[in-house]
Parts: structure tokens; C-alpha cells; sequence
């Protein structure tokens, strides 16, 4: 990830938080042929290693190797910054507009599980972390077992064991204050999806 030192998330906790307030990632490798391919997957972070699962009709696990490369892509709030919102551009008007994001990027390698327990252990890890602080938690055990063995016929685990944890948090640190605010003021006065949570995190800088 091209990541300028201002933008660089270097906190590991902080990291971890992001990935599961994320909670999904973009599950991405490169098939034999060398086109890459991706799917989106919800995840968990466990110490070393992020489990989560995917269909068994989806092709792309079928071309994964153990200790394949993989590369998990978990993204933030985003959104588009005019240059008309900054101080600068009635100073001199050399602004352009830019794009502000947060993201996370875990490499590593990727393991493939069949194990019908393996799976089950992990859906009901995974389930718990969603279903946690809801007035009536759902539970996999909530559903006839033979249903639940049916599903999990269906799905493969996959296990990455992540090498290299990268974040990156682009919000106008390499502008002026000025700058900043008006970014924050125009942000709160977008309707488009992310723009309030993108002035959000700019704001505790401010």
C-alpha cells in the first residue's frame, strides 16, 4: 500500500480496531493464469491469524494452494474533497481535488478448510462476534442441526496468517488548518454515502 508517512496508521491496536469495526474484507488472490480475483468476505481477527469462510460454488478457493499469497482489503468511510472548500483556493487557487479514505491492508498466507468441525467452530465464533449486543442473539445451535450441517456443506474455511498489517488513513493531514475545517465544514454539508463519517475522523485532529 503507497502509504506517505502522514497518512500511515502505525498504532498495531488501532489497526486492529479498524479491521473490526470493519468487519469484512475484500479476500483477494491471484489465480494461476495471473488475473486477480476478489471476493467480499466478513472476517475475524485472531491474534496471528483472520478465519472466515466462503462459498463452496464460488471457483476462487479451488485455485488456492496452502501458503498461497493473499491480501485482505478492509476499507473505511470515504469520500471526495473539492478544492473549493479550501482556504487555499481564494489565496492563490492552486488546489485540485483529492479523495479521502481510511483502509486496511492484511498480507499473508491463505490456508483452505473442509473440515466439517473447523467450519463449525468458526461460523459460531463469527456469528457471535455479529450477533454481539443484540437484545436476542442469534446462534447457530438456534437452527435444527441437520439444517446447519446442509449450510455448512456448502462453505470452505479459510484461514490467512497475516504477514504484514498496513493502514493508512488519508484525511488532509498534509493540509493547513484552514484547509481542514472547511474540508470538515464541506464534508457535513454532502449528502453522498461516507461524508459525514469521513468529517468524523477528521474532526479530533481540528
Amino acid at each position: 500500500m503507497y502509504t506517505p508517512s502522514f497518512n500511515r496508521i502505525d498504532d498495531d491496536d488501532e489497526i486492529r480496531r479498524f479491521v473490526a469495526a470493519a468487519r469484512s474484507a475484500e479476500f483477494v488472490t491471484v489465480d494461476p493464469d495471473g488475473i486477480p480475483v476478489a471476493t467480499l468476505l466478513p472476517i475475524m481477527w485472531d491474534a496471528g491469524v483472520v478465519l472466515a469462510h466462503m462459498a463452496r460454488a464460488n471457483p476462487q478457493w479451488k485455485t488456492i494452494t496452502a501458503g498461497s499469497p493473499a491480501l485482505l482489503i478492509c476499507s473505511g468511510p470515504e469520500a471526495y474533497i473539492s478544492p473549493s472548500w479550501y482556504a487555499a483556493k481564494a489565496e492563490h487557487g492552486r488546489v485540485v481535488p483529492t479523495w479521502n479514505y481510511s483502509a486496511v491492508h492484511l498480507s499473508g498466507t491463505v490456508r483452505v478448510h473442509e473440515d466439517r468441525e473447523w467450519l463449525r467452530d468458526v461460523v459460531t465464533r463469527l456469528t457471535g462476534v455479529h450477533e454481539d449486543g443484540r437484545a436476542a442473539p442469534w446462534q447457530p445451535s438456534d437452527a435444527p442441526e441437520g439444517y446447519i450441517d446442509g449450510q455448512l456443506a456448502g462453505i470452505v474455511g479459510l484461514e490467512i496468517t497475516v504477514s504484514r498489517a498496513e493502514g493508512k488513513a488519508k484525511l488532509s493531514q498534509n493540509r493547513s488548518e484552514a484547509d481542514r475545517r472547511g474540508v470538515v465544514a464541506g464534508l457535513l454539508g454532502e449528502k453522498h454515502y461516507g461524508a459525514p463519517e469521513v468529517a468524523a475522523a477528521m474532526e479530533p485532529d481540528l
